[in-house]
């Protein structure tokens, strides 16, 4: 992509530091290998992944909403966007040792049905809100949520016979996962598949997405792991590329947007090819080290 202006190039290189482990924890499940040490792995170093990711994304929205104003991003202004991302990541999950515990407890004193619910996404969505106040996209919040929201704080309710946290939102998923995929898909232009270019740029970012994983196998520390279960496993990106990809459809730069519709093709190509990939890859990995 010579003449992509090098914002597209480091939004690009963003969209692929996403790791989505919904795909490869199923199938580690259905393989029977969820408590492995393989699957811990992949399911710790996918979190800190993300959040690397999130961070990343922060720095980059504000270095291009920066320079669709016209001011060039310094470092001391980067550095305020990784501290301040920082800051609301580390911060967020301090507040679950300390404050949601107690808000919890204080919410379960409501005897009306519903309040689990009501409660839990009400938290979800402020700190979407609070992220994008403070200049951050609201997916940092989200998933600043999701990682604070741990068993703990509904045993209360669990206690009392509702059901936990978990299983009330597990039908909001269910429904509202396929209207999201829907949304991206309906934003694909399958025209845009067609111009020259668009299948050979997905197939590089592909090729970039599985070489990217196969090299982070490198830092599993210690004998007795199968490195290449562990790659393999951290593969897909699945709904954070398409987010990713997404937010990058709203920026522009002097009226030239970062992602065209080009791009967002190639990229939801890249999405679809590593998701199905991964399955039957880490199947054969398994297979191969317990035929050796």
């Amino acid at each position: 992509m010579p003449d992509a202006s090098i914002y597209t190039h480091i939004f690009l290189g963003a969209t692929l530091t996403a790791t989505s482990v919904g795909i490869t924890a199923r199938v580690l499940k259905d393989l029977g290998r969820s408590q492995s040490a393989e699957a811990r792995i992949i399911l710790g170093a996918a979190v800190i992944d993300d959040v690397q990711g999130l961070l990343i994304l922060a720095v980059v929205t504000g270095i291009m909403t920066a320079a669709n104003q016209g001011v060039a991003l310094s470092y001391g202004a980067t550095g305020v966007v990784v501290l301040k991302a920082t800051v609301f990541l580390f911060g967020s999950l301090a507040l679950s040792v300390y404050l949601t515990p107690r808000l919890f407890s204080l919410a379960s004193k409501l005897e009306a049905s519903g309040v689990l619910l009501a409660f839990g996404l009400a938290f979800c969505f402020a700190l979407a809100g609070l992220a994008s106040v403070i200049g951050l996209a609201p997916i940092v919040g989200a998933f600043a949520a999701g990682l604070v929201l741990e068993d703990l704080h509904d045993r209360q309710f669990v206690e009392r016979g509702e059901r936990s946290l978990e299983n009330l939102v597990a039908p909001i998923a269910s429904f509202m996962a396929p209207i999201f995929f829907v949304m991206m898909g309906i934003r694909t232009d399958l025209h845009a598949v067609a111009e020259p270019g668009v299948l050979g740029l997905a197939a590089v970012l592909t090729l970039a997405a599985i070489a990217g994983k196969q090299l982070c196998a490198l830092g599993v520390i210690g004998k007795g792991y199968d490195r290449l279960s562990v790659a393999i496993g951290m593969t897909p990106r699945g709904e954070v590329g398409l987010i990713f990809a997404n937010i990058g459809l709203t920026l522009t730069v002097a009226g030239e947007r970062i992602v065209t519709q080009s791009i967002f093709s190639a990229v939801v190509i890249m999405v679809i090819a590593t998701t199905f990939i991964t399955p039957p890859a880490l199947k054969w990995s398994f297979e191969r080290r317990l035929r050796a």
